[in-house]
């Protein structure tokens, strides 16, 4: 488990942040810090007996685990001065089976999967026993439940937390997914079997698969994940960021000379902008948060703890276009869908938070998507570069910076050149990949990689721009300037400037008060660089 970080500013030097801690007791007893959620904890566990929750992952999910467990166990003790003490009166100690299912990540097959859920039961086997005719993951657990309600005489309060943790890194695999899910399949219908024992059963994860496919039998499991009254049960809201958390807003705006409110503003654009729900409140990612207060540096940290490899292979299963990822207009049925109903990558985008709520129509019953924050934006593209287009092992988001210095200062030849050498190093025919070799021969290629650069500096950029005459391949708003390029590969890119002036691609953006800024590029097929370019 990680170490807390104590915040680096000179009155927070006794202050925890709980970076890595998920156990409720422990951040009561240890005075970490904490935004009081006890009494959505306490309404989610008087509202239904079933209950699934979906969240994208460092949000708090296993932390509200941990909560429901303390409060079911009836320890009092930890929530001492939270809200829940004006809710509760009575204060029952119930059974709980709490079990973490992250531990079955990435197994090799099915029975590998029943080993290691049959050792993730073992603690409750210690404590309640187990029969010689109890085989499966599903026969033990079903007995677990009776015995534990036999010998306390009370209803037995099940938390799962990372339902889906085995399934994630199968999705693309359909074979081993369908053997997966029918190993979880019969682990989770023991929960309906036992219903009359069952006192509260929740159950939470990133991804929603269907009752039909992996609950079965549990006809009566409330999702709600997109409920208003629990959109912001896990995370972090603005109201709460504003009061309960104002104090170390004050410290990180001192560490690092910032107003206060340029420092709410800062971190409104990083880690803001998460909506799970059509009437729901701004949430801030918690682990973000307390990670820039506890380092007193406003940074990218939601990708430095991990990127799920599942998300981009069902993008590439699926032949995702990033350039159509931007303020999409959806219904409802196109994202908040099973994972094993999907038709494209949207659901699981929308369902890993790499994609939000951004408004709702509620004429028309339309959702807008975008991405949160730039937090999430910047990782995303970095990593798309990364996983779908090859380039590995260079620091993305360090040429990004200079190139887009240098068209700041408008020095375009300086930006060019950075890009050829960046084009340059990149190893295409070391990968392996006849597809992604191929590609490179494609002028959308080079579109897509101007695109991702320009978007990690939050440029409004548009790729296959139509005009009355044709489609500019690429148009960036700037500041003080917008650029339109042409690419040609094979050609001149004394063309490609020819085809900007005869298509008139820059006449849209002439009357803007900015100057047009025309660039024409030529890309070399045998060295898949920039060979040349002209600016108009």
């Amino acid at each position: 488990m990680e170490k807390p970080i104590n915040f680096v500013g000179e009155n927070y030097d006794d202050m925890n942040y709980p970076i890595g801690i998920q156990t409720f007791s422990e951040m009561t007893k240890n005075d970490y810090v904490y935004v009081d959620k006890t009494d959505l904890v306490w309404q989610l566990a008087h509202s239904s007996k079933y209950i699934f929750l979906s969240r994208p992952r460092r949000f708090g999910k296993s932390l509200l685990c941990s909560t429901l467990a303390a409060y079911f166990r009836g320890q009092k003790e930890f929530f001492e001065g939270k809200k829940i003490m004006e809710l509760e009166k009575d204060w029952e100690s119930y059974p709980v089976f709490h079990v973490d299912l992250s531990a079955a990540k990435r197994q090799p097959s099915a029975d590998e999967l029943r080993r290691v859920l049959l050792l993730l039961l073992d603690p409750l086997v210690e404590k309640y026993g187990k029969k010689e005719n109890e085989k499966s993951p599903g026969d033990v657990l079903r007995g677990l439940i009776r015995r534990a309600y036999e010998q306390t005489g009370k209803q037995i309060a099940v938390i799962i937390d990372e339902y889906d943790a085995p399934l994630l890194d199968v999705l693309h695999e359909s074979q081993q997914l369908d053997q997966f899910r029918n190993v979880m399949q019969e682990f989770y219908v023991q929960l309906k079997a036992s219903e009359a024992m069952v006192k509260f059963c929740f159950i939470t994860g990133i991804t929603k698969f269907s009752q039909l496919s992996i609950f079965s039998t549990i006809n009566n499991l409330r999702n709600v994940s997109m409920e208003p009254a629990f959109a912001a049960i896990c995370g972090i809201t603005k109201e709460e960021l504003e009061t309960v958390l104002m104090p170390d807003i004050e410290e990180l705006a001192k560490a690092n000379n910032w107003s206060t409110e340029e420092t709410l503003q800062k971190l409104k654009l990083q880690y803001d902008g998460y909506h799970f729900c059509s009437k729901s409140p701004d949430i801030f990612n918690p682990f973000s948060l307390m990670y820039a207060f506890a380092t007193g540096n406003i940074g990218n940290y939601w990708f430095a703890s991990g990127t799920p490899s599942f998300l981009f292979q069902q993008m590439r299963k699926y032949n995702t276009n990033i350039l159509e990822l931007d303020k999409l207009e959806v219904t409802s049925s196109q994202f908040d869908v099973p994972t094993e109903a999907m038709t494209s990558a949207l659901p699981l985008l929308y369902q890993s938070g790499y994609l939000t709520i951004k408004d709702y129509n509620p004429y028309a019953h339309i959702y807008t998507l975008d991405f949160p924050n730039a937090e999430v934006k910047v990782g995303f593209l970095e990593n798309f570069m990364v996983t779908m287009m090859g380039v590995t092992g260079h620091d993305t988001q360090g040429f990004a910076g200079r190139f887009y210095y240098k068209l700041l200062q408008h020095d375009i030849d300086g930006a060019l050149r950075l890009m050829q050498s960046f084009f340059a190093s990149i190893p295409y025919l070391n990968h392996g990949n006849r597809d992604l070799d191929e590609l490179t021969r494609f002028e959308a290629y080079y579109e897509v990689l101007m695109y991702v650069v320009f978007s990690i500096f939050n440029c409004r950029t548009y790729t296959e721009v139509k005009t009355a005459l044709g489609k500019a391949d690429v148009v960036v708003f700037m500041n003080d300037a917008t650029c339109v390029m042409e690419i040609k590969i094979g050609g001149t890119a004394q063309e490609a400037l020819e085809q900007i002036d005869t298509k008139e691609y820059a006449v849209p953006y002439e009357g803007t008060g900015l100057p047009v800024v025309k660039i024409g590029i030529a890309f070399s097929r045998e060295t898949r660089t920039v060979n040349d370019w002209v600016v108009g």
